[in-house]
């Protein structure tokens, strides 16, 4: 038997990294899908009357050992892998989706759960029993359980094929971003640049045995690049290959992959009997349905689209009169932007980042989350990790208990996908009375510490790690009984709404005093400054805005109605793209060969949530505003009725009852200056 396979001996039952070898996860993933059929295989053959006990609530706790295994190993495959780690993705994704198809489309199974679903007015369930009621009879309804058996065939294959491609298309992502480097071999080239960008470059070049300075595409390198490089075409340079990763023709290529993949999520929901793969997502997410969507896109379109294309043209003339730029392109947008906010407000990340030392802002995030929530982190060596560069922590409240197990991954590597992101290596549930606590995770990719410098952060990355940990929040203070229903398990333009209002404490003078302090002179960040990072904080937000909608556009034309006639994905996003279009079009680039959020991640039909929860976010936040954003009372509701609950009532229902009243778009609209 694999270690993997086995109940953990670890301390809190936390991984054992050290432990665990690449070619333990196949075994581990066979045993694991094996245990959970048996387990799945009892449920059925049960020969009592099957009840909310013996049918609904044992599914839930079933296939426990797969879960784990799952979770280890796509994190690493996210946050650690290599061409072993890949090779066995390959093999376990089809394994995986056809073990979920062989529970959805299991007839004798299905008539259990129906049989309860069918009697559940008389069975006084309370809130968090209906809605785990109702998701187990959705997830055979929506997937395919009353199909005949020829078109439940058909849809195995189809799920098989896109486990596939979504992973064939993250990988080609990730060999482009790790493909391409710009080596400087001469100093006028950095012209611009600030340097703590400058020495990573030379750190990156002395690592590779190379004279000079190395840019890649990971975010820490390539955003300052695009900020600050002097050098237009070296700008031009890294944009385009920025934005040609898998389009380039090469063995990386995703426009046939991405093909498929929306051809196939239309087919697998027609085949459910819906009109698009949108019809099919939305039915379970606050907005309901592609036209709300669309409506909702469109409204803040209207409203963004005149203060953007006045940003646009105010851009132009800056450029213009500063540099005699006659065609403003993508790739001096960061550029003159970010020249254009020092103009007008004096203020740039170089200024702030002394302020913003990694651990100063984590401490922060920490202590916010104290005085909030009552919550105490402390660093311990005890807990293994999967890489030299994690941080793990004990989480515990005011009186001492364990609340979560908490792991922080800062810096880029090779074997690391770019972004941010937060995950889990263990649900919260209760389980024979036993309320088993979560294992919450943080991944980010900021600038690594120098031999001169700690790691300083920019504005936007404090926001980034804020955000993150606000994800990690309603992770950690899960408190609900089932696993599924646990934590972040939420309808996906629900999921954001933790993480986009914790990023609001980063803009309050009373919150930046607990960690915005010079990271040599330990002096607290003049007020000036904060006054000036709540100014600029709207600054240029119709064209932030547009490019947000944008993107959530080209997600809903991708899903939203039959892609069977698209041939060509850049004419597709030129069509789609045409309502938001300001800059000239870069003929080399493509946007969905490398959109990963929607082809990869769990965002397909779902990229609209960003706008939507920061909708929701704005209007929770001015609650907070107006009883002060340290207030007990505001800080208590919130948990109670938002972070503590996961998905065991409807969205709505748990925002209504925190905030008296569902959210209006208006708060948004003041704070993003569209008003």
């Amino acid at each position: 038997m694999s270690i993997l396979s086995e109940k953990f001996t670890t301390q809190h039952d936390t991984a054992p990294f050290s432990q665990i070898k690449n070619e333990d996860f196949l075994p581990a993933f066979k045993e694991g899908i094996a245990s959970a059929k048996k387990e799945i295989d009892a449920i059925i053959a049960n020969p009592e009357k099957p009840t909310f006990a013996n049918t609904v609530e044992a599914m839930d706790f079933s296939g426990s050992t797969l879960d784990r295994i799952s979770s280890i190993f796509f994190n690493l495959h996210s946050a650690e892998t290599n061409d072993e780690i890949q090779k066995i993705a390959q093999e376990v994704s089809p394994l995986l989706s056809e073990f979920g198809n062989d529970i959805r489309l299991n007839a004798d199974l299905f008539q259990r759960v129906k049989t309860v679903y069918d009697a559940r007015e008389s069975l006084n369930l309370n809130p968090e029993q209906t809605t785990l009621l109702d998701k187990k009879y959705k997830s055979f309804s929506r997937n395919g359980a009353n199909l005949s058996e020829k078109k439940k065939n058909q849809l195995r294959e189809i799920d098989k094929e896109l486990s596939k491609l979504s992973l064939e298309f993250g990988e080609n992502v990730l060999s482009e971003t790790q493909g391409f480097e710009l080596h400087i071999t001469e100093e006028k080239d950095l012209s611009g640049l600030p340097e703590g960008t400058i020495e990573a470059a030379k750190e990156l070049a002395v690592a590779q045995e190379k004279e000079g300075w190395i840019f890649t595409l990971d975010y820490p390198s390539y955003v300052p690049f695009m900020t600050y490089a002097a050098n237009r075409e070296l700008r031009k340079k890294m944009a385009i290959a920025f934005g040609s990763k898998g389009f380039q023709k090469n063995e990386f290529d995703n426009e046939e992959i991405v093909l498929k993949i929306a051809k196939l999520r239309f087919e697998r929901a027609q085949l459910l009997g819906y009109a698009s793969h949108a019809h099919f997502v939305l039915e379970e997410r606050m907005a309901e349905s592609p036209e709300k969507v669309s409506a909702f896109l469109n409204e803040l379109l209207e409203k963004a689209k005149p203060a953007a294309e006045k940003e646009f043209e105010q851009l132009k003339k800056f450029a213009k009169d500063l540099d005699g730029i006659e065609t403003l392109e993508k790739w001096d947008s960061a550029y003159y932007s970010e020249k254009l906010k020092q103009q007008l407000f004096n203020l740039d990340d170089e200024k702030l980042k002394p302020y913003f030392k990694l651990e100063n802002v984590l401490d922060g995030a920490f202590t916010i989350a104290g005085r909030l929530f009552g919550l105490n982190f402390s660093e311990v060596d005890s807990i293994e990790k999967y890489h030299q560069d994690v941080k793990t922590y004990e989480v515990k409240n005011i009186s001492g208990e364990l609340v979560s197990i908490f792991y922080a991954d800062f810096f880029p590597r090779k074997g690391k996908r770019n972004g941010a992101w937060m995950t889990s290596f263990k649900s919260q549930y209760v389980l024979n009375e036993i309320n088993e606590r979560p294992h919450i995770s943080i991944v980010c990719n900021f600038t690594k510490p120098t031999e001169t410098k700690p790691s300083l952060l920019t504005f936007n990355e404090v926001t980034t790690l804020f955000h993150e940990f606000g994800h990690a929040l309603h992770g950690m203070l899960a408190d609900t009984v089932y696993p599924s229903l646990s934590g972040t398990s939420v309808f996906w333009d629900f999921v954001e709404l933790p993480s986009q209002i914790f990023e609001n404490w980063c803009y309050e003078p009373e919150a930046l005093a607990l960690f915005a302090h010079h990271y040599q002179t330990r002096e607290l960040i003049p007020t000036e400054y904060i006054h000036k990072i709540k100014e600029s904080a709207s600054f240029q937000e119709g064209l932030a805005t547009m490019r947000q909608l944008s993107f959530g556009l080209l997600d809903m034309g991708w899903h939203g109605q039959d892609p069977t006639g698209i041939t060509s994905i850049k004419d597709f996003e030129n069509e789609q793209f045409a309502s938001t279009k300001l800059y000239p079009d870069v003929n080399e680039n493509a946007m969905s060969t490398s959109f990963s959020h929607i082809f990869q991640g769990g965002y397909s039909s779902g990229y609209y949530s960003y706008k939507w929860a920061e909708v929701l976010d704005a209007d929770a936040f001015e609650y907070f505003q107006e009883q002060g954003i340290f207030d007990p009372e505001a800080a208590k509701r919130f948990q109670e009725n938002i972070l503590s609950k996961g998905g065991t009532e409807h969205p709505m229902v748990l925002y209504k009852r925190f905030r008296g009243s569902e959210p209006k778009p208006d708060a948004l609209l003041k704070r993003a200056g569209l008003l």
